[in-house]
């Protein structure tokens, strides 16, 4: 089981690298950093409601191609070992409108040093239009790590007020096979504000279902997420 881990992982590795390496004359670099006081991801906490730092660099080619590696502290209760979430990205986005662009990738979430086996894979669909509004759709068969299949889709939008603020909001549906829980829904709301140069301070409000509280006991329904961010 370890080996046919790494392996995935070094397959996983090896494409990014590829896809780097090609483009890596015209490529563009980009980063990312977050303060979080709570993890959030899809509804339910990712740190046990403990702050978490986190970080990104993406490389991106002229003709749409790009790779990124995403990182941040995480805790799960019960206990499994896991300190640290990489998300690995490899994937194609462009405009292909004036007012519409598309986003494709594929993801590998990876959770070194756990006692479980936590990675998994997901291909994602993200539609935008006019950098307002947005259509997430992410399929994998092995949801969650759960060991079955998942469809998860979130639609969002993007209100600016002003150059120094802005209102964001989503709700997302996860489609879980009935093996491994019940579908679940979660909404978030936030306010932005730019407070100097690329640093944004974000507050948001999370809440989620039932299903949602019963797949993830402590760590899903209201809470609020205070947030430092930059990119550069």
């Amino acid at each position: 089981m370890v080996d046919q881990q790494w392996k995935q992982r070094l397959r996983c590795g090896a494409v990014l690298v590829g896809l780097v390496m090609s483009g890596a004359a015209a490529a563009a670099v980009e980063g990312n950093a977050a303060l979080t006081s709570d993890y959030i991801w899809r509804g339910s906490s990712q740190s046990d409601g403990d702050p978490a730092a986190q970080a990104g660099v993406k490389l991106s080619t002229a003709t749409g191609w790009y790779a990124s590696a995403w990182g941040s502290g995480v805790s799960f209760k019960p206990d499994n070992g896991a300190r640290s979430e990489f998300d690995l990205i490899a994937g194609w986005s462009a405009a292909v409108t004036p007012d519409w662009s598309v986003d494709v990738n594929l993801t590998r979430y990876l959770y070194p040093s756990t006692t479980v086996d936590l990675d998994w894979t997901e291909l994602n669909g993200t539609v935008t239009w006019r950098q307002r509004a947005w259509l997430q759709v992410g399929v994998s068969d092995n949801a969650l790590a759960g060991g079955h299949g998942g469809t998860y889709a979130q639609l969002g939008a993007r209100l600016p007020l002003g150059e120094q603020w802005r209102v964001e909001g989503a709700v997302g549906h996860y489609w879980l096979d009935s093996a491994q829980a019940d579908d679940y829904l979660h909404g978030q709301l936030s306010v932005v504000w730019r407070v100097h140069g690329p640093w944004e301070l974000r507050v948001t409000g999370h809440d989620t279902d039932g299903a949602a509280k019963r797949l993830f006991p402590g760590n899903a329904g209201s809470r609020v997420e205070v947030a430092l961010q930059t990119a550069f």
